[in-house]
């Protein structure tokens, strides 16, 4: 390991981002911890299985990656998934799911790490959140309240955590071209509503077309490189097409109905 080389615990490592960011991390020399929920090998990631919903299972996957290294430099939480459907129908069970994957296993791993950290005195920690942190998408209610949530609690923890060394940053993703497409859940109920299933079709179909013709995820596997080098790394990192940059700005321009208005024209619902 060379002087240079960091210690990082990166979550939702098996695909997409979370693939490529462990790539191109452990080619430029760190090591790399990659959770994922199934067991899987690769010649330099070290990968293990965890789920991140797990409270006790993650404290004690940190705590044996500082028994084996002697510290944590990096987290990158990563780790996400998807439900479609009207907020009207969602079941329990997917409201828990979207919201204990996406935010809680991102607080489950914070929580567990910065005791070490503000040990240390030093640190970075990088949130993956989304355009839709930024805009609530329509039909995708609970992934933006999922990444909203993050939004909100990265800025809190950066205050809490700068004056002991720990950055905090948030990456911000439009549509990528990954995996997250094919293994988003739609709500069968909302499929079924005789008012919502035409309308949330035709967003679903907008919505693919975007993610399925966006960028491909090495775009932002490097810019999370990038943060975890530098040496003060910005809180927040917009990566998008100019489109959807333009979209950010314009939301903290217009009025919330009109930000209504053009989400409504957008994906047609």
């Amino acid at each position: 390991m060379s002087e240079t080389s960091q210690v990082i615990i990166l979550t939702g490592a098996s695909s997409g981002f979370g693939l490529a960011a462990a790539e191109l991390l452990t080619a430029r020399g760190h090591i790399v911890y990659g959770l994922c929920r199934r067991a899987m090998e690769h010649e330099k990631i070290r990968y293990r299985q965890c789920d991140v919903r797990d409270r006790e299972q993650v404290r004690a996957l940190v705590a044996g990656v500082v028994a084996e290294e002697g510290r944590v430099d990096v987290v990158v939480n990563n780790a996400g998934m998807g439900i479609g459907g009207a907020l009207e129908l969602a079941t329990p069970e997917e409201i828990e799911l979207q919201m204990g994957t996406n935010f809680m296993g991102c607080v489950n791993l914070c929580q567990a790490v910065l005791p070490y950290m503000r040990k240390a005195r030093r640190g970075k920690i990088i949130n993956l959140s989304s355009i839709g942190g930024v805009m609530g998408l329509p039909y995708q209610g609970f992934y933006s309240a999922s990444k909203f949530a993050i939004e909100g609690f990265s800025e809190a923890l950066s205050a809490e955590v700068r004056g002991f060394g720990i950055s905090v940053s948030l990456v911000e993703p439009g549509d990528f071209a990954t995996g997250f497409t094919a293994s988003r859940r739609n709500s069968q109920a909302t499929m079924d509503d005789e008012d919502y299933g035409p309308l949330f079709r035709r967003s679903l179909s907008i919505i693919e077309k975007e993610e399925g013709g966006g960028l491909h995820p090495v775009v932002v596997a490097r810019c999370i490189v990038k943060l975890v080098e530098m040496r003060r790394p910005p809180m927040r990192r917009v990566v998008s097409n100019l489109e959807q940059r333009l979209s950010v700005i314009v939301k903290r321009i217009v009025t919330g109905r009109q930000m209504v208005g053009i989400l409504r024209g957008y994906y047609k619902c």
